[in-house]
């Protein structure tokens, strides 16, 4: 707790989101405020949110929670992109974006996230860094609040808002789709804005929903299972049972399309703060964001973007536990217990190598699954801030927080999420290239570089087709692999939640 400091007041003249005008530290006089410095990619930054839509919830009549969005990437400072963030996230405060980082300055802030209070006169009492701290905030604002009554400079009055998701409300029939994944069986759409799974075949026509499109974690039948933001999938064909990472779930779920019951297998449904290697028991393990899976003889290997790790699941024994990644978050070739990634969130594997989209350090990386068991970088700068759009060969290739990768045709394919891009890496060469994706944000069809992308998050191939999870385009592309011809997949019958049910369901 430092002595307390005037607190700068905020830039008028900036954009401002999720409020139909510009707000001041000077008409908040009289209530507790709490500046959140975020930046939209750092899944720290998406930990703390619950924590904040909580406290917003519990004092809303005297607290007022300020985003301040200071961008690491450069796709993150279009204003567009966190408008797209604060309805992925279902972001219910005002958030400023700040630009050339002037409010991140003032305030003197180093680290993503880091969350200011300001007491009801307009000085900063405390700030914490990092995510987890729930707890001491709540009891800072109360303290504060019982101070400032006694004071008599306390203002209790809610705070009206135009919110950025009642000018655009998400009915659109998929919502901010992360993962897609195609096989014999049909497509499998993570429809993590609605908080479900759709399954469809190759024409659109959906043959399942699974999940009542209202987040919460319940085991059950198809039209009782509820999800949270569920992410990554794979597929077992003998057995016809899907694996889901239920991201904000903190979970791993079995979906048996036989029976058509959806079941937990690991996680507690609460998020783990421990970042050392560690394991148990799948259903008494606490997980930490799982982003993406894959399934490799009868082990699940997954992407744990929370603590910068690869896990791996046993099937048969339900033991889940840290695969590789000491949990510092880096980009560390070398031994499996000495290496380190950077929220890794995509995973494929050609069966004797495990391929990673390790999105903060905006690399792909490889795990050997066979000895020697080496971690290494196939392309990309593997450094925090080196990213950019660059193709090229192995360490000199730039990529802008990839998000997705698939194995197919003894290539990789690469959502190069930030460059709204499709790349196309060689995993013996680390060359990269360019193949979908003029590098706007945008929908358009069209043939290879003339198509256009909107954070393509999710990436699947079956035959000669590629899938592609459109993320902020609520949609999903379909790629020719031969002619590199860009498609938009209709899903006729397909609503949001609450809007209408497909009669053939």
């Amino acid at each position: 707790m430092p002595s307390r400091v005037r607190a700068p007041e905020l830039p008028q003249n900036y954009s401002w989101l999720n409020t139909d005008k510009p707000l001041s530290l000077k008409q908040l006089k009289g209530r507790v405020v709490i500046l959140d410095f975020w930046t939209y990619c750092c899944i720290n930054c998406l930990h703390v949110l619950p924590d904040l839509k909580y406290l917003e919830q519990k004092y809303k009549d005297s607290l007022t929670v300020i985003g301040v969005h200071s961008a690491k990437f450069d796709n993150e400072k279009e204003t567009e992109s966190i408008r797209q963030a604060i309805l992925r996230y279902d972001i219910e405060h005002p958030v400023i974006v700040d630009s050339g980082f002037r409010v991140w300055e003032e305030y003197t802030v180093r680290a993503w996230p880091t969350l200011m209070v300001i007491d009801p006169e307009g000085y900063v009492v405390g700030y914490v860094s990092g995510e987890g701290n729930r707890d001491a905030l709540d009891q800072l604002i109360e303290q504060l609040i019982t101070q400032h009554l006694e004071k008599g400079t306390i203002n209790f009055q809610e705070l009206s808002l135009t919110l950025e998701k009642q000018r655009q409300p998400l009915i659109t029939p998929l919502a901010f789709p992360g993962k897609v994944l195609a096989n014999p069986a049909g497509l499998f759409i993570a429809d993590s804005g609605h908080h479900r799974l759709v399954m469809s075949n190759f024409d659109g026509e959906i043959l399942h929903l699974i999940g009542t499109g209202k987040s919460g974690l319940t085991d059950g039948a198809f039209n009782e299972a509820q999800f949270f933001a569920p992410q990554g999938m794979t597929f077992d064909a003998e057995n016809q049972i899907l694996y889901v990472a239920d991201t904000e779930n903190h979970a791993l779920r079995r979906i048996d399309l036989q029976r058509q019951v959806v079941e937990t297998i690991a996680g507690t449904g609460e998020q783990s703060h421990n970042i050392y290697p560690h394991g148990g028991v799948g259903l008494e393990t606490v997980l930490n964001s799982p982003w993406d899976l894959v399934k490799v003889g009868n082990t699940l290997f997954i992407a744990m973007a929370g603590p910068h790790q690869i896990w791996q699941m046993d099937l048969e024994t339900s033991i889940i536990k840290t695969y590789a990644g000491t949990g510092a978050e880096a980009c560390v070739d070398g031994l499996l217990t000495e290496s380190a990634f950077a929220q890794p969130s995509g995973i494929t594997t050609n069966g004797e190598e495990l391929y990673i989209a390790d999105s903060e350090v905006s690399s792909i990386r490889g795990v050997k699954l066979v000895e020697p068991q080496q971690v290494t970088t196939v392309c990309g700068s593997g450094g925090l801030f080196g990213f950019g759009d660059v193709d090229g060969q192995g360490e000199d290739v730039r990529l802008q927080h990839c998000l997705g990768v698939e194995y197919a045709q003894n290539y990789l394919w690469v959502a190069d999420t930030y460059n709204h891009k499709i790349k196309l890496v060689s995993p013996s060469t680390g060359n990269c290239q360019t193949v979908l994706g003029d590098g706007a944000a945008g929908l358009q069809d069209g043939q290879g570089k003339n198509s256009r992308f909107f954070e393509p998050s999710g990436l699947s191939a079956i035959s000669s087709y590629l899938y592609v999870a459109d993320t902020n385009n609520h949609a999903i592309r379909k790629v020719d692999l031969n002619t590199f011809e860009v498609t938009t997949l209709q899903f006729p019958g397909l609503c949001a939640p609450d809007v209408c049910v497909p009669a053939n369901l």
